[in-house]
Formats: C-alpha cells, sequence, structure tokens
C-alpha cells in the first residue's frame, strides 16, 4: 500500500494517540454581539487523526508548528521521513530511524566491504539509467535524443569519462525549450525553476532515504559520492535516475502556470504528489514510493553478493 505524504504548512500541535497522528490546527472565527457590535475572534480548534501506520513522508514547513517527542517516536518506529523547511519555506533537515531494519548490522557491513570494482558496475548502471530516462523525457518534448542515446551506450565501469556530465550539458540545454524565454543554467541558487526542482529534489531524496533505510542500508555510504560533508551520499547516488520523474513534474507545471517565482502552497500541492507518481519498473506500473523500495532491497541483494544488477524505473 502506497504511503501517505502529509504537508503541514500552518501551526499546529501534532501528537499521537492509540496508533494515530492527532493533528490539533488552531485558528480563529469571528464572532458578534447580539446589538452588533464587533468582538475580538474566538479560538477554534480543528482535531483529525490519522494511523501512524498510513504516513510514509511529513513535510514540516511552518516555524509555529509543536510536534510531540511520543509522536516522533511512532513516526520513526514507522520508517516514516521527516522534513523540516526553513524560514523560506525550503526543505533543510531529514530525520529518519537509526534502525530500520533486523539485519541492519549485517547488511552495514556487507555494505562497507563492497569492493570498488562493485561499486564502479553499480555507478555504472545508475548512470546509464538515469541518461535513458532524460531521453526519454526530452523524446516527448520532441527534443533530438541521439546524442542522449550515444552518452548511455558510451558509460563505462565508473564513468571515468563523465558522460553523465556530458549528458548533463545537452539535457539541461534542451528540457525547457519553448516552455521558458530565457536560457536556463541548472543551480541550486539560479532562476525559477530551480527553485521547483530544488523542492522537488528534496521530497525525492527523503523518500529514496526512507527506502535505504528499509532495506537496512546505511544513506550516508555512497557508491560513487563521497562528499565528507553529506550525510545522505548513498540516496544522492540511488536518487539519480529518479530526478527525470520530478523534471517531467516541473515541466508540467510550467506548462500550466505563467508565475512560479514564489512556492506557493497549490505549488508544493503539486511537488508533495512525488511518492505517488506512477512509474514503471521490471514492465510493471508502480508508485514511485514502492518502486524506490524494490530499487533498495535490489541493490542490497547487489552488496550481499546474490545479484549484480539493481532494478531501476524507466521514464
Amino acid at each position: 500500500m502506497i504511503k501517505q505524504t502529509l504537508y503541514f504548512g500552518n501551526p499546529a500541535y501534532l501528537s499521537v494517540k492509540n496508533g494515530q497522528m492527532v493533528i490539533n490546527k488552531s485558528s480563529k472565527k469571528t464572532v458578534s454581539a447580539d446589538d452588533g457590535a464587533e468582538t475580538e475572534d474566538e479560538p477554534l480548534t480543528e482535531k483529525i487523526t490519522l494511523p501512524i501506520e498510513d504516513i510514509g513522508l511529513v513535510v514540516l514547513d511552518c516555524l509555529q508548528i509543536t510536534v510531540s517527542q511520543p509522536l516522533l517516536n511512532a513516526l520513526l518506529a514507522n520508517n516514516t521521513s521527516v522534513v523540516t523547511c526553513n524560514e523560506k519555506h525550503m526543505p533543510t533537515g531529514l530525520l529518519l530511524p537509526l534502525e530500520g531494519n533486523t539485519l541492519q548490522s549485517e547488511r552495514y557491513k556487507q555494505q562497507i566491504a563492497a569492493s570498488v570494482p562493485l561499486k564502479k558496475q553499480l555507478w555504472q548502471q545508475t548512470i546509464q539509467a538515469k541518461i535513458a530516462n532524460q531521453a526519454a523525457l526530452l523524446k516527448t518534448l520532441g527534443t533530438d535524443i541521439e546524442p542522449m542515446l550515444y552518452f548511455e551506450r558510451s558509460v563505462k565501469s565508473g564513468d571515468p569519462d563523465n558522460y553523465e556530465g556530458r549528458a548533463a550539458a545537452y539535457y539541461w540545454k534542451n528540457i525547457f525549450n519553448g516552455i521558458i524565454t530565457n536560457d536556463f543554467v541548472r543551480g541550486r541558487f539560479e532562476e525559477n525553476p530551480n527553485n521547483l526542482l530544488n523542492y522537488g529534489y528534496a521530497v525525492l531524496r527523503a523518500t529514496v532515504a526512507r527506502s535505504l533505510v528499509g532495506s537496512g542500508l546505511l544513506p550516508t555510504l555512497g557508491i560513487h559520492h563521497r562528499n565528507k560533508y553529506n550525510a545522505f551520499c548513498l540516496a544522492d547516488d540511488i536518487m539519480e535516475p529518479y530526478r527525470p520523474f520530478v523534471d517531467k513534474l516541473v515541466v508540467d507545471i510550467l506548462k500550466d502556470f505563467d508565475d512560479v517565482s514564489e512556492l506557493t502552497t497549490e505549488l508544493k500541492a503539486r511537488l508533495l504528489v512525488i511518492p505517488a507518481l506512477d512509474v514503471v519498473i521490471e514492465g510493471k506500473n508502480s508508485p514511485l514510493m514502492i518502486a524506490t523500495q524494490r530499487t533498495t532491497s535490489s541493490l542490497n541483494e547487489c552488496f550481499e553478493g546474490i545479484s549484480r544488477k539493481i532494478l531501476y524505473p524507466s521514464l
């Protein structure tokens, strides 16, 4: 069953009772005296309950949200990712359980012991899958994909020739042609629609990290990314072939909205469906969140020596 993504953008008190998340939303209502004179607003509390077991991702996007410690414990026990946002409404923190699998210690050892040749082969598969999905998206937009197909075929073990970078240069040059007027530059702090991409990738990263923990793997120890300041190197590795699904969603948003300079509630709602996006993996349709679980499970099998292939979705 696909887990729910919950977004909180207004003041609320979140707690837990009998296995249910209890959401207390505070608002105000205007009351008038009998003579019609205005009076002060009265507090109004709305209470909603949801089963913890149905929640996969929680996004906290308001500085006036209070979360009880028992609720955090219950969410982590359910392997729920909790994302916190700053005053600019951008994701800045990710909370995951320390123990996500009964065989975690054994799987950590296998992950740490993975050979360099194996990790290079896994990275080759990852980049080939990423470029293939990028090409598929460009094809739907009427762009010549022959260069992308060449890049995909040319990727070697470990991608020593950086075909990922070559493909990215061609991809970002063409993806928004005819949709936005300015020349697009992909970057974390560049102009929109980078704000949409950044937000979408943060949701995707949390989804992938959750699946890695559920498979008993350490999100910090990557197969390619190795920045010493990055606590989610493996999540950043495995999410690469999933990025084009976010990009496609952003393209669709740009076709529907004239102004995306501000991340409105409506735009965030469009981006928060990412875990439920329909993808194809092994020839069958699957929600993206379920697909990431299959991907991370197959990665663990590679570390165990059972398989040498990661399962990735196709766009």
